[in-house]
């Protein structure tokens, strides 16, 4: 069976407004979760202010874009705010000021500024369905995009203000032109592989890994595919090729510095050399730094450069998190690889296993050399693919599977990549009719298993864990709780009458603005003798797994001061992240 191109439009069409309509509808009911409390205000202080004080340690492209429709909303700007005057990288409180403390509209703020970030979605869903149709025809497009669409992680993250569906875009569409610049190094492509790799380096820090990336490609291409045998010649190409990416490069740093020069427009030299000793003092970079802040020419890279400096810096300090019972500030090696086993729908994991039998079957060693010119697109996704994870694993930041959002598109392509290859090798009507039916199957059960979830997409955990319902047990976080819920916890406030609460919240969301004079405030590390009997008390999942966590050792923050609740059961849940306790 053939599918005609109109059709495979038709129908790819379909997906799109398919998860338009999933991540619109589902984030209706969310308040700012955790990290699009900065993002927001930072985006609107960088198109307003043209100040970049706010928020350095993301590249500001994404926040430029939430805070695009931001700017016909008359809104009020905090400028005589002390955490926006004085503050070093206040972001927080200077957020928490701006959408809530100002007069301002938060609800219409946030649902705003997500516009754009679906149809950034979108965007990259189409992105990955054009080269996957590229490479296998109609049937692995459509199939990518299908676990595109219906993807939880992407359906969570997608439909918020944040900068790792960005990453993943980036990564993708700079890869993409740098592989039809070493194809064909002719003016154009130069040109579009320098603007792209420059957008992907403003959407997320974490992009500067397609640099390792693209010289481990060129090498590679250069000595696949020889202009002639001579070793010399080979020489001389590879210096060709070493050159042109070296003017990629410059080109993007220009892309860079263009962005940054007017995201600094208003940004005071004096406050930029304060904010950079501040943020930097530790740092071995810090001596460039200030010397480039310093220079009217320079301060764009050089604030560019802080940013990049703060993020390596937190992926090095850790984050203090909960995982598989135990609390702890350093990470773990297989964090990344548990998590993406649980947030993944089983079925996808069947059917990566199934690709690669497939393609053990369809490879051999003898062959490995011809296999990768002929799929040098497919070696240059693994390739990323082990970067990535290489250096995932090896991070000490260990806070949701939204970090190695990027490794999706290119595992969701080369999965469905091996099977069709696979397939079309196999001699077997009957074992082909088996693989059809199987793969019909595992698809129609990843789609039911995501469409079962919504709209509580944050909190998808596939059966392993015991679905969404119980995977806090084994991580929380952005992995299950971002404060998503309060927006829950209200309505079953109204539904139940019930007029007092005590709350724990973890999230972005500003519980008296929601809740108003309902709200009594509760800190989990109090004495459980401290809680008034006969009230109600509300916690979120990561503070209450925080505070039942066993300590790993050298562990010295507090722990286990929620182990009383281990006597209560939940009376309610707030969506699937805020439990509710009547304390009698």
């Amino acid at each position: 069976m053939k599918l005609s191109s109109r059709l495979t439009n038709s129908i790819a069409a379909g997906f799109l407004m398919l998860m338009f309509c999933l991540a619109f509808f589902s984030m209706k009911d969310i308040p700012a979760t955790t990290d699009e409390v900065p993002h927001i205000s930072a985006g609107y202080s960088y198109l307003s202010q043209k100040d970049f004080r706010l928020n350095p340690e993301h590249p500001p492209l994404i926040k430029d874009l939430a805070a695009l429709p931001l700017l016909s909303q008359n809104l009020n700007f905090p400028e005589n705010y002390p955490s926006w005057l004085q503050g070093v990288n206040q972001q927080w409180w200077f957020g928490n000021q701006f959408l809530y403390q100002s007069g301002n509209d938060a609800d219409k703020i946030i649902f705003s500024s997500r516009i754009p970030m679906i149809l950034i979605l979108l965007l990259l869903g189409w992105l990955i369905f054009h080269w996957a149709r590229k490479l296998g025809g109609n049937f692995v497009g459509l199939a990518v995009l299908f676990l595109f669409t219906l993807s939880p992680t992407f359906l969570a993250h997608g439909r918020l203000v944040t900068t790792d569906v960005g990453a993943a875009l980036g990564i993708v569409l700079a890869t993409l032109f740098y592989l039809r610049f070493l194809k064909n190094p002719k003016k154009l492509n130069i040109i579009l592989a320098g603007l792209t790799l420059g957008i992907a380096l403003l959407l997320k820090f974490s992009c500067i890994l397609l640099l390792p990336l693209f010289v481990v490609i060129t090498l590679v291409y250069v000595f696949l595919f020889p202009e002639k045998k001579e070793a010399k010649k080979v020489s001389k190409n590879l210096l060709k090729y070493l050159g042109l990416a070296l003017l990629i490069l410059v080109i993007a740093a220009l892309v860079i510095w263009l962005v940054y020069l007017f995201h600094t427009w208003n940004y005071p030299i004096e406050k930029q050399v304060e904010d950079t000793k501040s943020l930097l003092s530790s740092n071995p970079l810090v001596k460039i730094n200030l010397w480039l802040a310093q220079s009217k020419i320079f301060r764009p890279l050089g604030h560019y450069l802080l940013g990049l400096s703060m993020a390596t810096q937190r992926v090095a300090g850790g984050n203090t998190i909960y995982f598989l019972g135990n609390v702890s500030n350093i990470a773990w090696w297989y964090y990344f690889p548990v998590v993406y086993f649980l947030k993944v729908p089983l079925a996808f994991h069947i059917l990566t296993i199934l690709a690669i039998l497939l393609a053990f079957l369809s490879v051999s060693i003898s062959r490995l050399k011809s296999w990768c010119k002929n799929h040098f697109t497919e070696l240059t996704m693994l390739i990323f693919l082990a970067i990535y994870w290489t250096t995932s694993i090896k991070g000490n930041l260990n806070i949701g599977v939204r970090h190695i959002l990027p490794i999706f598109p290119f595992t969701y392509i080369l999965v469905c990549l091996a099977i069709k290859n696979g397939y079309q090798k196999l001699k077997s009507i009957p074992l082909r009719k088996t693989i059809v039916i199987v793969s019909l199957i595992l698809f129609s059960w990843y789609g039911f298993s995501s469409l079962k979830a919504f709209p509580h997409y944050l909190s998808y955990f596939n059966e392993t864990a015991g679905g969404s319902s119980q995977g806090y047990k084994l991580v929380v976080d952005s992995n299950y709780d971002w404060g998503q819920d309060l927006k829950w916890l209200k309505n079953w406030l109204e539904e139940n009458k019930v007029e007092k609460i005590y709350v724990d919240y973890f999230g972005g969301g500003d519980i008296p603005y929601y809740l108003g004079e309902k709200y009594l405030h509760w800190q989990g590390t109090k004495s459980p003798n401290e809680f008034p009997k006969g009230n109600y008390l509300a916690v979120s999942a990561t503070l209450l797994k925080g505070g039942q966590g066993i300590p790993v050792k050298d562990f010295n923050q507090p722990t286990t001061y929620y182990n009383w609740l281990n006597s209560y059961a939940p009376v309610a849940r707030a969506g699937n992240s805020i439990f509710i306790y009547y304390i009698d």
